[in-house]
């Protein structure tokens, strides 16, 4: 097939490509694995980081940057790296983020400085892309009526692996170190990156068109700036002279992106697509379910650890024994909300999920005073939350062009990270405004020796969580809906 001489044109690699395409299942089982493996590592590092900070004798704010480095690296490079997916051909993309990621996770267990480590963390955020390649990849080999199903159990699966962060690798951490944990992950992602290079080949659809390095450079630039504003705010101080710069270099940044982005021929990113109903409403829904997915998951950690009478005072592999169940149910929701997409629609999906979340929250803040109620009000929250990432990945591979797909979910990967960045932000700076004094008994009299945060911290949290999910409620009222017998164009609506 002769490649049609267009800047921006779309091309056929099925007949310059060996073989055919991978089978459907054998794809969806290999970036599933992949996904699972990149969410293991980040849920991993979590109950590491006191330990690490210790063996090194760093900061807690040093420290803070062994989950933050990856976070900026991965919102910042993902757009990028779905467009040159679309360009170079999507699997290409998806190995250099694997290798990047493997090679992280190398440095990271054999890292002899706490900069190196972060050094490795970086480079494990080039990995993230994996996330919005694997969804793309997707639609190269399934049918749109089966497509959602297939997303479904990756995001489900997300859930999975989290709670085997929480247990086996934070098990690993406690007994082992936490540079075995790495260990053992180096040895999961170099199986993960060799089975991804034997079992999947190249995307039969590619783009002709350059890639706009400054609109890269300026958006990078602009992203990493504001995750700085907001994870550097609680040690610096939100409107401290050393915080304030990186909110206001990262708002110019953007703003000269989205004034570049205008007069490009070939843009990196097409603000036009963005005005389709339902990217927007995709864009708009990642940002709100990010804050709300990592409110939750702190708020729940954070009571399950803390002592009493501020939380349950259970250890790290008990509170990941609280989230199994819900992890489990996450991997069989997901299957089930992809497979509702095709049949009503993602509006209904989005407002039963938006209700299910609602319902969490509010059991959270009614009845949470045992193990057994934490893990009930965690499955039904966390259900929910599935509900809300599997129409939203849906959307963005139905609603733009397929030359578009890579680029489109790698900029929704970036909102989404965005908001999970600012959710553990939310939930402690709540939890260390609204403290109770915690007083000990020293030669017969009562002395405060600290504070922990208190039951209104945590009821504050949950109720902040409720009136984001009834704003994604209300922004899934603007869905274009769709079914498999009535599919929608990929024009702006």
């Amino acid at each position: 097939m002769q490649s049609r001489p267009l800047e921006h044109g779309v091309r056929s690699l099925s007949d310059a490509s060996p073989g055919s395409p991978s089978h459907p299942m054998r794809v969806l089982l290999t970036l599933t694995m992949v996904v699972l493996m990149a969410q293991y590592v980040e849920t991993m590092v979590l109950p590491g980081v006191p330990l690490i900070q210790s063996d090194f004798g760093t900061t807690a704010t040093l420290a803070s940057w062994i989950t933050s480095a990856a976070l900026i690296v991965g919102a910042a490079s993902t757009p990028l790296f779905g467009k040159l997916g679309d360009i170079h051909g999507k699997k290409k993309l998806f190995m250099v983020a694997m290798t990047c990621y493997t090679t992280g996770v190398a440095i990271a267990g054999f890292s002899p400085s706490v900069y190196v480590l972060i050094f490795a963390r970086g480079l494990q955020g080039l990995g993230f892309a994996t996330f919005p390649l694997a969804m793309a990849m997707l639609t190269d080999v399934f049918p749109k009526g089966r497509l959602a199903v297939a997303q479904g159990v990756i995001a489900g699966g997300a859930g999975i692996s989290s709670a085997l962060g929480i247990t086996i690798g934070a098990s690993i951490v406690q007994n082992l170190g936490w540079r075995d944990a790495f260990y053992t992950a180096l040895a999961i992602s170099v199986v993960a990156l060799v089975a991804a290079e034997v079992l999947l080949v190249e995307s039969p659809n590619r783009v002709m068109s350059s890639v706009d390095y400054l609109g890269a450079l300026l958006l990078t630039g602009g992203i990493v700036s504001v995750l700085l504003f907001f994870t550097e705010g609680s040690a610096l101080g939100w409107l401290s002279d050393q915080n304030v710069p990186f909110l206001v270099v990262g708002v110019v940044l953007l703003w000269a992106f989205f004034l570049v982005e205008r007069g490009r021929s070939v843009p990196l990113i097409q603000l036009g697509l963005l005005r389709i109903r339902n990217v927007l409403v995709a864009n708009l829904t990642s940002i709100l379910s990010g804050i709300i997915n990592f409110l939750l998951f702190y708020a729940l950690v954070f009571y399950a650890e803390l002592p009493a009478p501020s939380g349950l005072g259970l250890d790290v592999r008990a509170t990941g024994l609280i989230m199994l169940p819900a992890a489990l149910m996450m991997l069989v929701v997901g299957p089930v909300s992809g497979r509702a997409v095709p049949r009503v629609g993602p509006k209904p999906v989005l407002l039963a999920g938006s209700t299910v979340v609602i319902a969490g929250f509010l059991a959270f803040i009614l009845n949470r005073t045992t193990t057994g109620s934490l893990t009930i009000d965690g499955v039904i929250a966390m259900t929910g939350v599935v509900g809300l990432f599997v129409p939203v990945v849906n959307m963005i591979s139905t609603s733009l062009p397929q030359q578009d797909v890579a680029v489109g979910q790698g900029l929704n990967s970036t909102l989404k990270m965005i908001g999970q960045a600012c959710g553990p932000i939310f939930a402690t700076t709540i939890m260390t405004s609204f403290t109770d004094p915690v007083i000990r008994t020293i030669g017969g009299k009562g002395v405060v020796v600290g504070s922990l945060p208190s039951a209104t911290a945590f009821n504050l949290i949950f109720s902040i969580g409720i009136l984001l999910t009834v704003l994604v409620a209300i922004i899934s009222l603007g869905v274009k809906n769709y079914t498999k017998l009535n599919p929608i164009s990929g024009n702006p609506a």
